[in-house]
């Protein structure tokens, strides 16, 4: 969600940070902040330089002063959780004598707590926000070194945070700390960076080390060290940042969310490469560490996502359930924690996340490794936690995803949930001649989105039909349901338009009251065993008035617009369906002058609860 950079060495700090918040505005923020000082002598304090904004990045770099030199720094964006969007709620937060100065992602459960017994000792608060507590504490540290201090201020918080700390009496580092909110630390040549996310690294250096939960480093311009909340050492090995800072780039395009929708071809190729197995008619999943005894031991398998990474999951579910008949479904990782669930040892678990770092993901993993569950990752951000956490799993290598709205990622998970249903599917009781089946399938899905790519004007046109809806219906059966539920979801993410998505079964228990011809419906109407059953949805709804955009294999007669979609295997064919409603959010979107990359309230990694 919110973005941390800071970096010391010699260069000077502020276009350096500047840069790094630019790079992490596709997290969504509503204002940011920086903070700088220059390294003195040995022994002598500094003094701390800050500039805040409410509203973008280049708010902030309109308000920075030309004269605003120093070589260390820490800067942040923020979104709002502790107070409105505002200059004073903005991060970095100051202490009372401007000598402690902190940037945190995450939430401190505790605020309120810590602020009253501060308050009651004479502090003087300048924010509603949770983050300054933490400044407080840390600056009323009786400690002689700032490892100390905030190690100390860490041990009267709960909650979640990714920090990073100035203090003008050690301006010679910058201590950061992790506890369910992404630190990156980037190791430059006589020069350090730390980011939440590596998108802002990439450009100066592509070694990383990523820190766990309860793990704290010092960043000096010529080392660090890594340690834990408890003070033991810690060994840290960088790793080499698989994507370029090209990749980061809109490459030509308007927006990142049509580059990357653009770039699905490309990405589902990347996913399937390597993992085939044409002997044996299945594929090779390295990294699942679950041998052939294991996976045959497994009675039943339960996804937990949220947002798009459910409703991928949802697909997931009945791939595994129809090419491995192993009972399956998908639930909000953020229901599943808090309902107290059953863990069945006999049940695996798989977890999914475009990030890696999705905060509700990330503690249903935790606590099913507590209750010695198996877990799986499908995640795309190599290195990220969940990554770390789970007993195995399988990278989606959709590439870097910016926009805030997830498209490519989505294609890519279901993707490689496909390749894991397969996978098991062989290992149990699926055929060699539907193993080849499902294989020739998956070698078509680039060509096959490729065309669908190649209508972008007709639906850009349809968009333009259905843009002045107020509220919008998707109706799918079996295999389309999870699709229609993502389609709603890009609708109301990038437009805002109020969008439902239901069974089409469903509709006459209810929802056929909201049909009229203000209320248009889009159905999922694959070429399968469920057509017909389909076509009966769209009689009820024409017959009540309803105006009907399909998404089929073959014109429907029914339907008031069409859009055309290749054929594939019955299985596969949801991985297609969804794609061109994702061209029709984004065409809506435009035609309606959203901020399509950074649509309101949402941010793109959502590390807090």
């Amino acid at each position: 969600m919110c973005g941390i950079v800071g970096y010391i060495g010699k260069r000077d700090v502020a276009p350096l940070l500047l840069e790094g918040l630019q790079r992490l505005e596709y997290r969504g923020y509503d204002s940011a902040g920086i903070v700088i000082t220059n390294k003195t002598a040995a022994g002598k304090p500094g003094t701390l330089k800050m500039v805040k904004a409410k509203g973008r990045v280049r708010e902030l770099e309109a308000r920075v002063p030309k004269r605003f030199a120093g070589t260390t720094g820490i800067a942040h964006t923020r979104w709002a959780t502790h107070g409105a969007p505002s200059d004073e709620n903005a991060h970095p937060h100051l202490d009372a004598e401007n000598k402690v100065a902190v940037v945190h992602n995450g939430i401190i459960d505790n605020a309120s707590e810590l602020r009253d017994r501060l308050t009651a000792d004479g502090v003087v608060f300048l924010s509603e926000t949770d983050t300054e507590v933490l400044t407080h504490l840390i600056a009323r540290a009786q400690a002689d070194t700032l490892e100390e201090k905030v190690r100390e201020a860490l041990r009267s918080v709960e909650g979640t945070y990714g920090i990073a700390v100035l203090h003008a009496d050690f301006n010679d580092r910058i201590v950061v700390a992790r506890n369910g909110s992404p630190v990156v630390l980037g190791i430059g040549e006589k020069e350090m960076f730390v980011a939440s996310d590596v998108a802002a690294l990439v450009a100066h250096t592509r070694q990383v080390v990523t820190l766990d939960d309860g793990e704290m480093a010092t960043l000096k311009a010529d080392d660090f060290r890594t340690y834990t909340t408890e003070g033991s050492t810690t060994t840290a090995t960088p790793t080499t940042v698989e994507w370029e800072a090209e990749s980061y780039d809109m490459g030509g395009h308007d927006t990142y969310m049509h580059k990357e929708i653009s770039e699905q071809a490309d990405a589902v190729d990347r996913v399937l490469r390597g993992r085939i197995d044409d002997r044996f008619s299945t594929v090779h999943l390295g990294g699942l560490n679950l041998d052939a005894r294991e996976a045959r031991g497994v009675r039943r398998i339960k996804i937990l996502g949220c947002g798009t990474s459910y409703h991928a999951g949802q697909i997931g579910a009945q791939l595994i359930e129809e090419l491995a008949r192993i009972p399956a479904d998908a639930e909000p990782a953020s229901e599943f924690r808090y309902r107290n669930p059953v863990v069945d040892p006999d049940t695996l678990y798989v977890a999914v996340s475009q990030s890696g770092e999705t905060y509700d993901v990330l503690a249903a993993v935790q606590e099913l490794k507590r209750k010695g569950a198996r877990v799986l990752g499908v995640v795309n951000v190599v290195g990220s936690a969940i990554a770390r956490e789970a007993d195995g799993g399988t990278y989606v290598h959709a590439g870097p995803e910016v926009c805030v709205v997830s498209t490519k990622c989505f294609t890519n998970t279901v993707v490689a949930f496909a390749l894991l249903a397969l996978h098991l599917g062989r290992i149990r009781d699926l055929s060699v001649a539907d193993g080849k089946r499902i294989i020739d399938g998956l070698r078509r899905l680039p060509e096959q989105i490729s065309e669908i790519l190649a209508g972008e004007d007709e639906i850009k046109r349809l968009a333009a039909e259905y843009a002045d809806a107020k509220s919008m219906m998707f109706i799918g059966r079996v295999r389309g349901y999870p699709v229609a539920r993502e389609a709603s979801l890009k609708l109301k993410e990038v437009s805002y338009i109020h969008a439902e998505a239901y069974p089409a079964s469903e509709l006459k228990h209810g929802p056929l009251a909201l049909i009229e011809p203000a209320m248009p419906t889009v159905a999922i109407v694959p070429d399968d065993e469920l057509l017909e059953k389909n076509r009966a949805a769209m009689e009820e709804i024409k017959a009540r008035s309803g105006r009907i955009l399909a998404v089929a294999h073959q014109v429907q007669e029914k339907a008031d617009h069409t859009i055309v979609v290749p054929k594939n295997e019955n299985e596969l064919d949801p991985i297609l369906m969804g794609i061109p409603l994702q061209l029709f959010a984004y065409h809506t979107a435009l035609a309606m002058g959203r901020d399509i990359d950074k649509p309101r309230n949402l941010a793109k990694s959502v590390t807090v609860e």
